[in-house]
């Protein structure tokens, strides 16, 4: 027993001596820690616009604008784009032919590009064509929906990734349709997203960009690379498109704050940028839209097609132009733009595109309206005549107009009430909210409702005097009563999109789809206008044999009825440092896209 502790306690005291031999040793110090590699900063390029909109979706009238314009070309899909003299062009990211394959019925065949995809990984396919179709007939307050209403049926193949559509009867324009698809498997399922979900963003990217950021308070959208875009990435990490006021945007590109911009054309704005130095290049680019003054022809007091030509007389369109777009070009047709090839204008000889208070008062008089000699004001039915003017809060250009409209129309001797709703409530709803603009271009959701402006009532002006131009806003006398459906606007500045199929765009802006099984109840046209007769001539116009005189013909039948009078194309500017336009070659681009055409391979400025 006294051997095996013994031979225990030996071993124990080896491990000890062993251990301390150990612990006499040298401890290595710790690897040292990686140096961090510096991060470079995003390659960015900054745009200035005037403003940010209503929202970004670009089948709204609500929602035109220039950034919206930028968003569609830079970050959604589209089966066919225009090149530069507006022809349009298959896009093979995103379809890799699309053809007419049966005459009876006539169908088009597209076979899409198997790696498009959208940024949330869902395939860019055949429920996308679907939504938009849905959408474009059934929506209010859509651009170019002739040719959506008459598709009958969009067919699924290969997964989704093949589509077949077929129409009512041959339409040879159809390759001006599903640009600008939306991302179905967000939209579909949600109640309001048409509009409320391309609010404040796009939920996602089919394209080069994609939108990471909007910041209305600031004035910025924010675009970045889409790491999952199957094609050549963009050169630039990010682009951003920043809102900048007419004071702010010279010394901005001064300090190379902002490197390209697209302000309003005006004497001012080339004022301020007159004193850079080197001088910046300046371009002018018209914008794919012409403002216009709908007239409510549905009811009312402008349901008489004399009265709405009445009305046109006492207007000066010159001194609106000048007063509110110095620079726009004067709009004098119901189809093609000034900008576009082969404009000319339509109107014939006794259009009411002339300030004639005298044959303004007889036409008002051939319709039963009357006027007090003593004070000048214009009565009807047996009492005075008051016209309820809609713009759309958010599109400040065309506040501007209405205010124009409202003085000069006060000083003929007509009561004037304006009122500023939502964009997406105006050319969508036969009433509105009476509610005057709001002096915010993005008034608080939860402001309270004000009183509408109403002009004051003024002397009667004289017999062939030039209408007063606005200098100062309405002043407010009274209030429309409060209505729980609103009040119907008996004239409304809107836009009217242009640089597409001529044909199609006449039919979309001036028909009234007949009911059908598909849409039994089809959307109301926004100022309401309707004329059956028009419709064998709208419906040659998308067919497949139109003949030419037939657009000239719907232009006359429209000046003769007026439902709408033509004012003015807007023009932006195209303004680059020489810094900036080295790096991006920005040009005025085609009139539908716009001039960040191209912009994925724009580069940095050199600093």
């Amino acid at each position: 027993m006294r051997m095996r502790v013994s031979g225990c306690a030996a071993l124990v005291l080896a491990l000890v001596v062993a251990l301390a031999a150990c612990s006499n040793e040298p401890v290595p110090p710790p690897p040292p820690a990686p140096i961090p590699t510096p991060q470079s900063e995003p390659t960015r390029l900054v745009v200035g616009v005037d403003d940010m909109g209503a929202g970004f979706n670009p089948h709204l009238i609500a929602h035109q604008s220039p950034v919206t314009t930028a968003l569609a070309t830079l970050v959604l899909p589209s089966v066919f784009r225009p090149d530069a003299d507006g022809t349009m062009r298959l896009d093979p990211t995103i379809a890799t032919s699309a053809e007419v394959t049966a005459t009876e019925p006539f169908t088009v065949s597209y076979e899409l590009n198997l790696e498009a995809s959208w940024s949330t990984n869902a395939p860019i396919a055949a429920e996308d064509f679907v939504y938009l179709w849905e959408q474009m007939r059934s929506q209010p307050g859509v651009t170019d929906a002739a040719g959506y209403q008459l598709i009958t049926q969009v067919r699924s193949r290969a997964g989704g990734k093949a589509v077949d559509v077929v129409f009512s009867h041959p339409y040879p324009a159809w390759q001006h349709l599903f640009s600008d698809l939306l991302p179905a498997h967000i939209l579909k399922d949600a109640p309001g997203s048409w509009t409320g979900a391309l609010t404040d963003g796009v939920p996602a990217s089919g394209g080069p960009f994609r939108v990471t950021a909007v910041d209305r308070a600031r004035g910025e959208v924010m675009l970045a690379r889409n790491d999952l875009y199957w094609d050549t990435p963009t050169v630039l990490d990010q682009l951003l498109l920043r809102r900048f006021g007419p004071q702010e945007l010279a010394p901005a590109l001064a300090a190379g704050d902002v490197d390209v911009a697209l302000p309003e054309a005006e004497p001012t704005i080339r004022t301020a940028l007159g004193g850079l130095q080197p001088a910046p290049e300046l371009q002018l680019a018209p914008k794919p839209i012409v403002t216009q003054l709908g007239m409510r022809a549905d009811g009312g007091p402008l349901a008489d097609a004399r009265v709405r030509r009445g009305i046109a007389m006492l207007l000066d369109r010159e001194a609106i132009r000048t007063a509110v777009a110095p620079e726009s070009l004067a709009a004098d047709a119901f189809g093609l733009a000034p900008s576009q090839p082969g404009y000319a204008s339509t109107a014939p000889p006794d259009a009411p595109l002339r300030h004639d208070p005298a044959a303004a008062a007889q036409l008002l008089a051939s319709a039963g309206w009357s006027r007090d000699l003593t004070t000048g004001r214009w009565a009807v039915a047996g009492g005075p005549v008051s016209l309820v003017i809609g713009a759309a809060n958010e599109r400040l250009e065309d506040v501007d107009v209405a205010r124009a409209v409202a003085e000069q129309l006060d000083a003929a001797g007509i009561e004037v009430t304006l009122v500023g709703p939502s964009a997406v409530d105006l050319f969508g709803q036969a009433a509105v909210p009476a509610v005057p603009p709001s002096p915010s271009p993005t008034p608080s959701p939860t402001a309270q409702p004000e009183a509408p402006v109403t002009t004051p009532a003024q002397p009667a002006q004289t017999p062939g005097a030039p209408p007063t131009t606005p200098t100062t806003p309405a002043t407010t006398t009274s209030a429309l009563p409060a209505t729980p459906g609103g009040v119907e606007v008996d004239l409304m500045v809107l836009p009217r999109t242009v640089g597409g199929d001529l044909g199609s765009e006449l039919a979309s802006d001036y028909g009234c789809p007949a009911p059908t099984a598909l849409v039994p109840e089809p959307p109301r046209p926004p100022a309401g206008f309707c004329f059956p007769a028009l419709r064998p001539a709208l419906d040659e116009l998308v067919s497949a044999s139109p003949r030419p005189e037939t657009a000239g013909a719907v232009e006359q039948v429209l000046w003769a009825q007026l439902p709408f009078l033509p004012l003015f194309q807007p023009v932006n500017l195209v303004v680059s440092t020489p810094a900036g336009e080295a790096a991006t070659g920005i040009g005025p681009g085609p009139l539908a896209s716009g001039p960040v055409t191209g912009a994925q391979r724009w580069r940095a400025p050199a600093r």
